[in-house]
């Protein structure tokens, strides 16, 4: 039986004056108890589609121009028209019986409610009992989505918790009804291989306690095969092809499809360049029909080649030396006279990096990484330990000297939308370190070098005038990468700089940087908690836990023969194709 059905809707938002289709024509169908995976970049109708069966959008700014969303009540074993009932009756639908996760938990949870409050509240909303058995179930339910000490979190802030925990938080609120439906829209984005596989496998769980029916949202093939039942592909708001899990990954029919499949790296084998859903659509389009496996395979490098690359490589001496780097943190004193604790984030580091390398940092979040990365460039004083760039010991400078060097030494961030100022133009973010480190006789040298900038990383003109809230998340990071090398650095550290962005995106960001690696000989530190992502960027790869690196070797090596059980579990949850 069908519990949701998606009759031949479209739907259009107002832009100005005029209406601008979104959806066209979507028709899908949801049995009970099973997981439709809709698939699609960013801005293809994915998460529209899920809010038009919530009804969440504003209608003042939307409007349906055809068909129809019918859910099956269970309770009264009637079919109703979710497009027209009226906004009372939808809200005893809303999280009683459709219940939703959001793509972010940190900006879905109110971070001024404690987060026990903020579940008991939803369920105090369609139940009719008390404060204190609504509390007893907040916490049965946080013991459900095995969440760490359940009564502390029933008194924390959502700030006080990781990623994980927080989207732990998201279900366990969506759960509190036990809805028939549950919409899940990009909910493990950003987060850990490791806290990712977790939330998917808790996911199945409760999908299996409760029968319930999930609508599993996500940009990735590889993440909804881990889960999904049948496939629904959206592009530019029209499905392009359906299927069960098996027949999309075996025999993908539509370049599209084929290229989601092939732009994330893939594991068995080393590839020049990622291939990327444009690349499909153009051959598509010109009449090249070659399917993943022989794109693929003309991308591949030998081992051969890479071995005579790294013997060249690896010749010299190293551009950038750590040694015996520590960093500690004192925490917070519980009682007044309790004994200090420490965190150690950085445990004696030793590493050394070479001109021309892309140096591989791996771990889950608090591994030490990122402290690692800012304690390079002394955007974190290390506590002790030295650190030396062409024989010159950076932890040594003064302030004076040390901006003097920075010119040579840059990070791209993680978030790009938080890292640029959102009240300044972006041509005004590239002129403004030019100007700082003195590149350029003037304004109108700096502004044509800004120009060639963001056209190098495949932007134009047009985008020196416009603000950052004015781009896509890819878009951002590839201004962000401009900014960078606005300053013509030789050292640049890329912090967890594609964990957010698209795979069909997050291929073309991680082309570029390879190009401009090698048009500028630039050496790297890859930051990333995705092993497959650091593998297809580094020469060698860097395993973190607790502080130290306990694993450093070729990335294929470490791949193919890990070492420890740590970098077996990270590889054991990268979602895998079928």
């Amino acid at each position: 039986m069908d519990i949701l059905k998606i009759d031949n809707f479209s739907f259009d938002f107002k832009e100005d004056k005029s209406w601008k289709p979104i959806l066209h024509n979507i028709s899908l169908t949801l049995p009970k108890g099973k997981t439709i995976g809709i698939v699609g970049e960013s801005g293809s109708g994915k998460s529209v589609t899920a809010l038009s069966v919530m009804r969440l959008i504003d209608p003042a700014g939307s409007r349906i121009t055809s068909g129809d969303i019918i859910f099956h009540d269970n309770e009264t074993d009637k079919e109703l028209s979710l497009t027209s009932l009226k906004e009372k009756e939808l809200q005893k639908i809303r999280g009683k019986k459709i219940a939703m996760i959001f793509q972010e938990p940190m900006t879905s949870l109110n971070p001024a409610i404690k987060c026990g409050e903020q579940i008991t509240e939803a369920i105090l909303v369609h139940e009719k009992i008390g404060k204190r058995a609504a509390k007893e179930r907040c916490i049965e339910l946080f013991k459900e989505v095995m969440l760490p000490r359940p009564e502390k979190i029933f008194n924390s802030y959502p700030f006080e918790l990781s990623g994980g925990q927080k989207q732990r938080v998201m279900i366990a609120m969506a759960m509190s009804c036990h809805p028939d439906i549950l919409i899940a829209d990009e909910p493990t984005t950003a987060l850990d291989v490791t806290v990712q596989k977790g939330i998917l496998e808790l996911i199945r769980t409760l999908q299996a306690k409760y029968g319930m029916s999930v609508l599993f949202i996500t940009h990735d093939l590889g993440v909804v095969a881990e889960i999904a039942d049948d496939i629904v592909v959206l592009f530019k708001g029209q499905i392009v092809e359906t299927g069960n899990v098996k027949q999309i990954f075996a025999n993908p029919q539509h370049p599209y499809t084929q290229g989601l499949l092939a732009c994330r790296p893939p594991l068995d084998r080393r590839l020049k360049t990622l291939p990327t859903v444009s690349d499909f659509m153009e051959r598509y389009n010109n009449g090249d029909c070659r399917g993943i496996t022989d794109v693929v395979s003309e991308l591949t490098v030998s081992a051969e080649e890479r071995r005579t690359a790294h013997e060249k490589l690896y010749s010299a001496a190293p551009l950038l030396r750590v040694e015996h780097l520590s960093k500690t943190y004192p925490l917070r004193k519980e009682h007044l006279f309790e004994k200090r604790q420490y965190l150690h984030a950085l445990q004696d580091i030793n590493i050394d990096i070479y001109e021309g390398e892309t140096l591989g940092l791996v771990g889950e979040s608090g591994c030490g990484k990122t402290t690692l990365g800012r304690t390079i460039l002394r955007l974190i004083e290390p506590t002790s330990g030295k650190v030396f760039y062409k024989d010159k010991e950076i932890t040594a400078l003064s302030q004076h000297e040390l901006r003097n060097l920075r010119k040579e030494l840059q990070i791209i961030l993680q978030d790009p939308y938080s890292s640029l100022n959102q009240r300044i133009t972006v041509g005004s973010a590239l002129i403004e370190p030019m100007r700082v480190h003195g590149i350029g006789h003037n304004d109108n040298e700096r502004k044509k070098r800004a120009i060639e900038l963001l056209e190098r990383v495949n932007l134009n003109e047009s985008h020196f005038y416009r603000y950052p809230h004015e781009f896509s998340g890819g878009q951002r990071q590839r201004i962000s990468i401009a900014r960078a090398l606005a300053v013509e650095p030789k050292f640049i550290i890329c912090d967890e700089s594609v964990s957010a962005l698209d795979v069909s995106v997050q291929a073309q960001v991680l082309n570029l940087l390879n190009k401009l690696k090698q048009e500028f000989h630039f050496t790297y530190i890859f930051i990333s908690h995705d092993l497959s992502v650091v593998k297809f960027m580094s020469d060698r790869m860097a395993v973190m836990y607790q502080g130290r690196i306990i694993e450093l070797d070729n990335a294929d090596e470490i791949y193919a023969h890990p070492q420890t059980e740590y970098t077996k579990k990270l590889i054991s949850a990268i979602p895998k194709s079928i």
